[in-house]
């Protein structure tokens, strides 16, 4: 089994920056694709990042539109650890941000493709 752990969410304002962290214990893979999803109260959850497994064709991240250019994701394989460096933070940014673990090589946005979830951690933009 694999085990997600995030940390770093919090109270910030708008423009703030927040860095994100994913720890990975079990049998975890540097080959998983890994991702961020967010999800708002009310809403569904929805893709947020997503940075492929360790191949020949090197680093390949994903965005959703409404996060380019102030969100990075970035993984440290050493560390088992994934991160999402958030900047320029809006309120609409607000919600419980999960980390995901995909042990295929299917390039995916959908929630149902990734194998496995941690529990959470909260952000909350005021404006």
């Amino acid at each position: 089994q694999v085990r997600l752990v995030e940390s770093g969410g919090g109270l910030v304002q708008t423009g703030d920056s927040l860095r994100l962290s994913c720890a990975a214990s079990g049998r975890t893979s540097e080959r998983d694709a890994m991702a961020w999803f967010r999800q708002a109260p009310g809403k569904e959850r929805e893709f947020v990042a997503r940075i492929n497994g360790v191949s020949g064709g090197g680093v390949v991240v994903t965005y959703e539109d409404s996060v380019k250019g102030r969100f990075t994701i970035s993984r440290d394989n050493a560390k088992n650890t994934v991160y999402l460096q958030m900047s320029s933070l809006k309120p609409e940014d607000t919600a419980l941000y999960y980390c995901a673990g995909d042990t295929s090589a299917v390039i995916s946005q959908r929630a149902e493709q990734y194998d496995y979830w941690g529990q959470g951690t909260q952000v909350t933009v005021s404006s």
